[in-house]
């Protein structure tokens, strides 16, 4: 397992540290973080509960600001949240006054609105439900469909919003197995239409493997960095099936395995 070599970059993390403070003092969140994400690249940002993957994350947002060093996208500086890099959080985060259609409309309207006529609005918006096959339920609210329609619909504002970057923090992860299954091959679909730049943060090491063209090991925190990167080298497109049984596959998922509970193996305190 190696770093790869420098790509042109896309998202550039550059010697970022974040601490915040807290009533019991300061807490050292991260620490020197150096990473390269390419354009059209799949990355997953993976570690043990506290390892600051989300904090990480939230900086290439801009819904953080880091302590010390900074952050680009496409060259320029990530200084606040932009419709540039679109977010979606595991609490899919819809409006439950609002339909499905009506939710993502209201994301296209703020950033097509003042360019372009309601008619190529609405237009934008049913393509995006149609991406994620939702189509059929525009015209239902949030609580007259299940969680994994739900996270279809998260996807589907994001990409209406023609980012440049897709972040995803668990998007799956409140899912069950199968409907969770279900999405990530969705999502590789979607991925392989839209070329998009995806950075993603997991927990679980099979959808690391099976949607990642790099997978972002994180140590344990507090002061958390990056131990080691790994990259993925199966071909697209994927298929689950078949790469269960792959030498690669399995190969990869040792390794992140082998990373995340022998060398940095999360020690629970015991109790009193």
């Amino acid at each position: 397992m190696k770093d790869l070599p420098i790509m042109k970059n896309f998202i550039a993390v550059q010697r970022t540290e974040m601490v915040f403070t807290t009533k019991k003092g300061r807490f050292h969140a991260l620490r020197d973080i150096n990473l390269q994400v390419a354009r059209g690249e799949f990355v997953t940002l993976i570690g043990h509960s506290g390892c600051g993957k989300s904090t990480l994350l939230n900086l290439i947002a801009g819904l953080l600001t880091p302590t010390e060093g900074g952050l680009l996208c496409d060259n320029k500086e990530i200084a606040a949240p932009g419709p540039e890099r679109a977010v979606v959080f595991q609490n899919h985060s819809l409006l439950p006054w609002l339909t499905c259609f009506e939710n993502v409309y209201l994301a296209v309207e703020r950033v097509f609105g003042h360019v372009e006529p309601k008619a190529r609005l609405k237009e934008r918006t049913q393509e995006a439900l149609a991406l994620v096959n939702m189509a059929h339920a525009a015209g239902k609210r949030p609580h007259e469909v299940s969680g994994g329609m739900k996270q279809r619909v998260g996807i589907a504002r994001a990409l209406a919003m023609e980012p440049k970057v897709l972040l995803m923090d668990e998007p799956f992860g409140a899912l069950d197995a199968l409907t969770r299954a279900h999405l990530q091959d969705e999502l590789l679909k979607i991925v392989a239409r839209t070329k998009s730049t995806v950075v993603m943060v997991t927990h679980d090491v099979d959808e690391a493997v099976l949607l990642s063209d790099r997978i972002v090991m994180m140590t344990n925190g507090p002061a958390a960095t990056i131990g080691e990167i790994l990259e993925v080298n199966l071909p697209r497109p994927r298929n689950r099936v078949a790469l269960a049984e792959d030498p690669q596959y399995v190969h990869c998922r040792k390794e992140v395995l082998d990373f995340l509970y022998t060398r940095h193996g999360h020690v629970e305190k015991e109790a009193a």
